[in-house]
């Protein structure tokens, strides 16, 4: 069994890919820098589990 994400994170994550979906990537690091780039409020950890989450959700859409 893996980590349960909270439903805010998967929230913003997936607004991220609707909104930019020729900037996000299966790359966890592209992911951070993307985020941060948006001078967005988020915590060290609540950026990286967004990033985290959408590098999922892109590698369950390529397959």
């Amino acid at each position: 069994m893996g980590k349960a994400v909270p439903k805010a994170i998967k929230l913003r994550a997936e607004n991220f890919i609707k909104l930019f979906p020729e900037k996000v990537s299966k790359d966890f690091a592209q992911n951070k820098k993307l985020l941060d780039s948006f001078k967005l409020p988020f915590s060290k950890t609540d950026r990286n589990l967004i990033a985290g989450f959408i590098v999922r959700k892109m590698a369950e859409r390529s397959t």
